[in-house]
């Protein structure tokens, strides 16, 4: 392996400049779905952002700085939070998201009691592998859709993300993001479709607007319960984290302190106004493509989106990359990710000759991808298990009941 494709572990080898770019291109990464889901639910933007950064501040301190992970709004609340919302309002919601946050702890309290090993013992490759394949696959719609507002930027960020990957040495090739938003960006104003009035009316300084939490049962009891099948997200984010950069972090810092970790960024957030947090895929991405695995690249991250919180001229310069240079950029990202699940299953050795591992693999594959959903409703509690957490919970039934 040449110096340049081995992975970056210790940025403190590299200058402050070196390290504020690595950081500034996951900010970019997880800038447009962290801002999505509060323009869905009605949450105020600038929140979301400073939310994110606190979060993710507050989970690299529980996991003592050891998991490379960037905390993000989660998209898992929006159907339970828009009905609570209908219902009674939005600050209920958040009071639901809080106590979800609180879920994690008791989940935390079970894996550090039972032992991690017990938790992991339900995700062998075969598993893993799917799930992760799921994560990215599942975001692949995303992509398209975002590329499809523009293909021409689309393809033009695709390929000069492919070009620096391939073809760069030393530090260029680890800034492959920078590098196609930079481009596509380019190419954008030429064509004349950027668009800076929302640049020129914002404000330079601003605090954003938080609200308290409110609670009340029902509504505790209608988004309270979505973080059970969120927190097997949890884990196969962290298993797919594990499997890019060769760390066990289910041992150092342990599967309960990155749980713990999540939830008290949850908690947090919503107690003022925020979303949930989620460990983000896209920057799961990043990972994959730069190899730069320190986590101090998702903190200065985490700075810089507390800044554009309270920068709200920052922001609308951010809001003014068109959709579809973040598309191109995606199709990469979210490919990675999914690849890497074939990567577990090859440096594993999963043997598909057995039909167990085939049948297990499909019903991950298709339940998590097709839209397949299971409706719960106990009296006024009411949510669904779909996607990675469906999948996830099938993929791991099977594989007990099924013989070797």
């Amino acid at each position: 392996m040449s110096k340049e494709e081995m992975a970056i572990r210790d940025m403190s080898e590299l200058s402050k400049g070196k390290n504020v770019v690595l950081g500034l291109q996951h900010l970019f990464t997880m800038f447009g779905a962290t801002v999505l889901v509060p323009i869905i639910t009605g949450l105020n933007i600038s929140v979301a952002l400073f939310m994110a950064g606190v979060g993710t501040l507050l989970f690299h301190f529980v996991t003592k700085g050891k998991v490379p992970v960037f905390l993000g709004s989660s998209f898992a609340f929006i159907a339970p939070m828009i009905a609570v919302t209908e219902m009674s309002s939005l600050q209920h919601a958040q009071g639901g998201i809080v106590v979800a946050g609180l879920v994690y702890f008791v989940i935390a309290g079970l894996i550090h009691l039972f032992g991690p090993e017990k938790i992991i013992s339900f995700f062998p490759p075969v598993v893993t592998g799917s799930i992760i394949m799921v994560i990215g696959l599942k975001l692949a719609p995303i992509a398209i859709k975002m590329a499809r507002n523009n293909w021409t930027l689309a393809v033009v960020s695709f390929v000069i993300v492919a070009i620096v990957s391939v073809y760069m040495k030393g530090f260029i090739k680890v800034l492959p993001v920078i590098f196609g938003l930079l481009g596509g960006y380019v190419v954008a104003l030429i064509l004349g479709v950027v668009d800076f009035a929302p640049v020129i009316e914002a404000s330079w300084l601003g605090i954003p607007e938080f609200t308290v939490a409110r609670f009340s049962l029902t509504t505790v009891l209608m988004v309270a319960p979505v973080a059970i099948a969120v927190a097997v997200e949890h884990i196969g984010d962290v298993l797919a984290i594990r499997g890019i950069t060769g760390e066990d972090y289910i041992k150092d810092p342990g599967l309960h302190r990155t749980m713990l970790g999540d939830g008290l960024a949850t908690a947090v957030s919503a107690m003022f106004g925020g979303p949930a947090n989620t460990t983000y895929s896209e920057n799961t991405g990043v990972l994959a493509l730069t190899k730069v695995y320190d986590p101090l690249a998702m903190r200065i991250a985490a700075c810089f989106a507390i800044l554009l919180a309270i920068v709200p001229k920052l922001d609308a310069i951010l809001a003014t990359i068109p959709t579809g240079v973040i598309g191109g950029i995606s199709i990469i990202l979210f490919g990675m990710i999914a690849a890497v699940g074939g990567k577990i299953f090859v440096t594993n050795k999963v043997d598909f000759m057995k039909s167990r591992n085939l049948i297990i693999t499909a019903a991950v594959l298709v339940l998590g991808i097709g839209g397949a959903a299971i409706p719960i409703n106990v009296g006024a509690v009411s949510f669904a298990i779909d996607g990675m957490a469906l999948a996830a919970i099938i993929g791991i039934i099977l594989n007990k009941i099924l013989p070797e």
